[in-house]
């Protein structure tokens, strides 16, 4: 079975999410098609949905302006799955604490930009994450924080004390960007594992 999966590229890591899908679909005997997002009537016929990490202020205008937003909702409410990653995670948050970012309210989250620091701030620490076996080597730039969880959201993991992956429903979001580090699981749990698409 082929996985079309959508990478909303407007800003970000797209080819580096791109690879990182491709590299988990064959643990579960899937293809997969990429489907890079750029403008409205792409994101229907997605299996998946990825929105990437950037600036979350760029990221809210340019998918509302290209009539994006409206499709990754009725995506979710389709029950079919979204991974957002950093600035993604705000923008779908139910809050961003900045009235620029107009959120898509997917996660019944409230967020802190820029919670861990600015750029030269970044680090990398092995976060245990619920589900995976073994840490996380996960990175954080200008990462975000969440500040409260709403019911039916799952926390996945956190860091010094602040929920840093979530999960409700189809969606999962993450303060950190996964596709900058060769392990995949963090796509592969949120597309594959828990997702209804593995075969294994």
């Amino acid at each position: 079975m082929t996985v079309t999966a959508g990478v909303v590229a407007v800003q970000g890591d797209v080819s580096e999410h791109a690879l990182a899908i491709e590299r988990a679909a064959p643990r579960h005997d899937r293809q997969v098609e990429i489907e890079e997002v750029r403008h409205a009537g792409a994101v229907p016929s997605c299996d998946v949905l990825l929105l990437p990490g950037g600036e979350s202020t760029t990221i809210s205008r340019l998918i509302h302006r290209e009539g994006i937003a409206t499709e990754l909702v009725d995506h979710v409410a389709a029950g079919k799955p979204l991974l957002a990653t950093c600035a993604g995670l705000i923008v779908v948050s139910s809050d961003s604490g900045d009235e620029r970012v107009e959120t898509l309210d997917l996660l019944g989250v409230t967020v802190e930009r820029n919670a861990f620091g600015r750029q030269r701030d970044s680090f990398e620490t092995a976060l245990p994450v619920k589900g995976l076996d073994e840490p996380f080597p996960a990175v954080f730039i200008r990462a975000p924080a969440i500040d409260t969880v709403g019911s039916g959201v799952e926390v996945l993991a956190e860091f010094d004390g602040r929920p840093v992956a979530v999960r409700q429903g189809p969606v999962v979001g993450t303060a950190f960007h996964p596709e900058l580090t060769d392990d995949f699981r963090i796509h592969d749990l949120a597309f594959f594992e828990t997702a209804g698409l593995s075969t294994a």
